[in-house]
């Protein structure tokens, strides 16, 4: 068996803590391992590193590829050129499994599902696989336990198919009150957006319902290298797996998933599978509350305090906060949009960035300059690196810092600086124990993370 892990995605419910460039599947939501780590961990009960490839966009890359690297070294992570939806991202990546084994089951996941019981996960993957060998597209469908109005339904005959069931339709998000008619008639499931297949059949329901994506996709040359080519794949179409093959195909089964689910798709998903108080509450970081009910208070770093409310989402972050209706989370990915149409970065990034070697954060910006405290994690390393539109200024203050200046290497100490020149070669290192942090000051007529011209780097970004 192979997987495929979709890690693309922005999370955009999940604003302002999930964003743009750093969306949920990345984030430590409830657990120690990001929503992406937790799916691959899973995957290794069901087979061997090797086979599980994951698919994500060019800027999510590298942060994909650190947090990945805590697994093995030698991970498959296939970047899409430019976004083009579930559909030719599948294709693209089955194509890849191809060349290493004809014809094997591939099981597709999501990489920002919550699920805590893995041993019925593998359960219920291991009775998919025979459903897929039979030839059929096997959907998980995850049985409604209330009227959700912000998940696609997946309704089925009831005559049972080996474990399972033939699908007989996909329906859109409904309202309030057709969910609760799903719900009455047992035979609607929600969809989680799990598949498993063949790759043959796949492919072949490709062919028969969308030609284009299957005549692109084999245009692919995997056998040197993984790379997915911008000329070959912008050729694709953007369109979801659902509407480009699941809703037209008559060899769709759904297996009933027997473990626990979240997409952790909105604030309300968050505060259901969290702890609550004797109140009712959910309260996250550095949080004072007196008298609140049935609400969900998070803080990132300021003191949040709170006073007499009811069903109500609070959310803090360095740059940006949210306070909604509990019961409209779902409208939570209108301010993003908004957002998004104004240009305001607050959709795209938060002041601290994190990064394969660690994080830094913004904590000063004006015309010409720019400071950062930069934290480099403990054996890791920015790459070695030039700007053509800045120089800076580095201040060490914790921790011991390397710096390679023009092929001249430096140590310092606590209270040491170093002044990079503009169009210098440099790198800053960490190959000892403990923390390094950093202040960083730019000076240039061009402040942009993309005036970086990279000559080594050890997560494979050159």
């Amino acid at each position: 068996m192979y997987s495929i892990i979709l890690a693309g995605g922005s999370g955009s419910r999940l604003w302002p803590l999930s964003r743009d460039l750093y969306p949920k599947q990345l984030l430590n939501i409830n657990s120690d391992k990001s929503l992406l780590q937790a799916t691959f961990a899973r995957l290794c009960e069901l087979m061997p590193v090797e086979n599980i490839v994951s698919i994500t966009n060019g800027k999510h890359l590298s942060n994909v590829k650190g947090q990945l690297a805590e697994y093995s070294k030698d991970v498959s992570v296939l970047s899409e050129p430019t976004a083009k939806n579930t559909a030719p991202a599948i294709a693209a990546a089955t194509k890849f499994i191809m060349t290493k084994e004809e014809d094997p089951i591939i099981l597709v996941v999501p990489s920002d599902s919550l699920i805590k019981n893995t041993k019925n996960f593998v359960s219920t993957v291991n009775k998919a696989e025979k459903l897929a060998q039979e030839g059929y597209i096997v959907t998980f469908g995850i049985e409604p336990s209330y009227p959700e109005t912000g998940y696609g339904y997946i309704n089925v005959l009831k005559q049972p198919l080996l474990d399972g069931f033939r699908v007989k339709e996909f329906v859109e998000k409904p309202d309030l009150k057709t969910a609760k008619k799903y719900l009455e008639e047992g035979t609607y499931y929600w969809n989680g957006g799990i598949f498993m297949f063949k790759a043959s059949v796949m492919m072949e329901e490709l062919k028969k319902y969308q030609p284009h994506i299957f005549e692109v996709a084999d245009e692919f040359d995997f056998s040197k290298n993984s790379i997915i080519e911008y000329n070959v794949f912008n050729k694709m179409p953007s369109i979801s797996i659902d509407y480009a093959v699941m809703e037209k195909s008559d060899k769709i089964a759904l297996i009933k998933l027997e473990s626990d689910w979240n997409d952790l798709g909105s604030w309300q998903s968050i505060y259901d599978v969290s702890p609550k108080d004797e109140n009712n509450n959910v309260l996250i970081g550095n949080v004072v509350d007196i008298d609140s009910k049935d609400s969900l208070v998070y803080s990132s770093s300021k003191l949040v305090s709170t006073i007499g409310m009811e069903n109500t989402v609070v959310v803090e972050t360095e740059d940006a906060i949210l306070v909604c209706d509990k019961d409209k989370t779902q409208d939570v990915k209108k301010v993003y949009e908004i957002l998004k149409e104004k240009h305001d970065d607050r959709h795209l990034i938060h002041k601290t960035v994190y990064r394969p070697w660690g994080f830094y954060t913004v904590t000063a910006q004006g015309d010409g300059f720019l400071s950062k405290l930069i934290h480099v994690n403990p054996k890791q390393k920015l790459s070695l690196q030039s700007h053509n539109h800045r120089s800076e200024h580095w201040v060490v203050m914790s921790g011991k810092a390397k710096v390679i200046l023009d092929s001249t290497e430096y140590i310092l100490d606590k209270g040491n600086s170093i002044d990079i020149p503009l169009k210098a070669i440099h790198s800053l290192q960490n190959p000892f124990d403990t923390d390094l942090e950093i202040i960083e000051a730019q000076l240039g007529d061009l402040l942009i993370e993309d005036d970086i011209i990279r000559y080594e780097d050890m997560y494979g970004r050159v």
